[in-house]
């Protein structure tokens, strides 16, 4: 059955599917008014459907699957929409609050299509002022924050700015646009780019393409302000957003620009600030061997140079600077002996090798902990230290780097983490942080040589790791049980004997959270109940991530497949969730400087045949 609509489109229905109908729209001109096809298929498509279902239809609704409509462009789909009964929850759901929205009779959403038809129905979408806040406005919201999330994985930054430039511009219905229509396309252009350079300032900064779309868009603007004085207001934040473009290109090479290279990790005291440039941001955990298998970790600067590291790695292990070289061991073995002003690290955040600390007369790697006596005061040192105080330093770090962290990171690191890793840094950061920390949690406790110094220690980590949890660092928390339940450590069968009954039981529960079982849902349960700020544990986040995109396909028949990119969106947004602070509940606290400079540099054995050797040599095996 067939139907004209007058804009020389025609619906038709075809056969019953197996889970419902198809409508298809059929052209012979591009499409220029995609939210009038969508009023035409709402009336149009529901009448047909009614005259093929006949008078004995049953009024419940129907699955989503029934009602799809198919624009199709020179015999190719061009664009596949939903529509999503009011019975039903939308696909999406709110950016801010993460609630389930009802969408309204009649609401399409998008579920695959090319890269500009679908940002052709995200611009027609879209709500100005007036309609904020409604349900279409938080779904167009939701929409518009899942292309913006996800753009990168089918079109390149210049491409969609050349795309937005063309909306601009265009003249639709060849020049017969009155001039409201106008006015209004222009006005949803500037909203869609000003939700963009707010969302995804940190990766756009620096792009070239962005910086001549900036100033190419503020000069059409200009020009249309005469023709449009309700452009005014737009006129002034694409003012501020293109200034900021050009003082960020100023101070790139500004030689006056400073970085302090080492930070405390105090958010109060020298924290990072979420949403800053990632030039700025672009910061690194150094290590330093001083030993063939162990090393010193510290939070440094990518534009550290050696002399810097030198001075941090002599204060701590207590030598004089003046004895110590920096060499970089590179790849396939050689060695490269770096200058007091040389760089560490490339302008990908790469180090120039694997760094080793080596005395200048000997020309050979520290080995300080060999000496039992320095075994026995370093375990003294950890032993004296106030639980709730390791936990909150740990926290403290963990949230400097966790608050800096942008969802995008997220949709580089799972579909091209090897081609994009500048855009990765903070989120790896982090990654290599809760590594660390286990890998530290072992070190600490098979250096210890006596078993009560060493059953001291493990209380205090089943503590320190309870802290961890109720300070809502789940990043941490994982981190520390975990590496008690490494098999080097688990096997001190003696050690844990002598463990008191209700650290035993303590223990038990927090390992209880970590059960992967169910897919983890104790552990999905219990963050749930937590309020935010709060910090997730980022390797299983990764993992959903990943089931989504190896589960379902990027590309079906050439079409982007939008509804996996909303998956991936909508689970990605849970780190903007977890940053928030609505309530006020800071997860920061002041923490001891003593503490803090422990913590600030952790000694660790990376080498796991080293740590099964400091095992077995503790409790040898029966």
């Amino acid at each position: 059955m067939m139907w004209d609509c007058g804009l020389r489109y025609m619906f038709s229905v075809s056969p019953a599917l197996q889970q419902g109908n198809m409508c298809i729209l059929h052209d012979k001109e591009d499409l220029s008014r995609l939210e009038m096809v969508q009023r035409l298929a709402k009336d149009g498509c529901r009448f047909l459907q009614n005259q093929s279902k006949g008078p004995e239809r049953t009024s419940e609704p129907q699955s989503d699957e029934a009602v799809r409509m198919c624009l199709r462009e020179r015999g190719h789909d061009v664009l596949v929409l939903q529509r999503v009964s009011s019975e039903r929850p939308a696909l999406s759901a709110s950016v801010r609050g993460g609630g389930r929205q009802e969408a309204r009779n009649g609401r399409y959403v998008v579920v695959s299509g090319t890269p500009e038809k679908i940002l052709e129905h995200l611009l027609n979408d879209l709500t100005l002022d007036e309609d904020q806040g409604t349900t279409q406005g938080k779904e167009s919201d939701t929409l518009l924050d899942d292309f913006l999330l996800t753009y990168p994985v089918f079109m390149s930054t210049s491409d969609l700015c050349q795309a937005l430039l063309g909306h601009y511009c265009t003249k639709r219905y060849r020049g017969k646009e009155d001039r409201k229509e106008a006015l209004e396309r222009k006005q949803k252009v500037l909203h869609l780019v000003s939700q963009w350079m707010a969302l995804c300032k940190d990766f756009l900064k620096e792009d070239e393409h962005v910086k001549l779309f900036m100033k190419a868009l503020y000069r059409y603007v200009l020009e249309d302000l005469y023709e449009h004085p309700a452009l005014e207001k737009d006129v002034r934040e694409l003012q501020e957003i293109y200034q900021l473009h050009r003082r960020n290109a100023v101070d790139e090479y500004s030689p006056h620009r400073k970085s302090k290279l080492f930070h405390q990790l105090s958010l109060k005291e020298n924290g990072l600030q979420p949403r800053v440039t990632q030039r700025e941001t672009k910061e690194v955990l150094c290590h330093v061997y001083i030993s063939m298998d162990s090393y010193l970790s510290m939070r440094a600067h990518a534009g550290v140079v050696a002399q810097e590291l030198l001075q941090a790695v002599a204060e701590r292990m207590d030598v004089p600077q003046g004895e110590l070289v920096l060499v970089a061991i590179t790849y396939p073995g050689g060695r490269l002996l770096l200058q007091p002003q040389d760089r560490v690290f490339s302008d990908s955040s790469r180090p120039v090798g694997r760094l080793h600390v080596c005395r200048k007369d000997l020309g050979e790697v520290l080995n300080p902990f060999t000496d039992n006596s320095e075994l026995q005061q370093r375990t003294a040192h950890m032993l004296s230290l106030n639980t709730w105080d390791v936990a909150v330093a740990l926290t403290n770090f963990d949230w400097a780097i966790f608050d800096s962290i942008h969802e995008q990171e997220l949709v580089y690191f799972t579909f091209s983490r090897h081609a994009n890793s500048s855009h990765t840094v903070t989120l790896e950061l982090l990654l290599k942080r809760c590594n660390e920390v286990q890998l530290w949690v072992m070190t600490e406790v098979l250096l210890c040589p006596t078993l009560c110094k060493r059953v001291q220690l493990i209380k205090k980590f089943i503590k320190i790791a309870a802290h961890c949890k109720a300070q809502r660092n789940l990043n941490c928390f994982f981190a520390i049980i975990m590496g008690l339940n490494t098999a080097a450590v688990s096997r001190l069968t003696q050690t844990w004997e002598k463990i008191p009954g209700k650290f035993k039981k303590l223990f038990s529960e927090l390992e209880t959270i970590t059960d992967p079982s169910l897919n983890h849902k104790a552990y999905r349960d219990s963050f749930k109940k937590m309020k935010a700020p709060k910090i997730p544990f980022l390797p299983l986040l990764l993992k959903d991530i990943t089931f989504i995109h190896e589960g379902n396909k990027t590309f079906h028949d050439n079409l982007v497949n939008f509804e996996k990119l909303h998956m991936i969106a909508d689970t990605v947004r849970l780190i903007r969730q977890c940053q928030k602070d609505h309530m006020g509940n800071g997860i920061t606290q002041k923490s001891s400087s003593e503490v803090r400079a422990y913590i600030d540099y952790l000694h660790i054995i990376d080498n796991q045949q080293t740590l099964f050797e400091l095992s077995h040599r503790l409790e040898p095996r029966a």
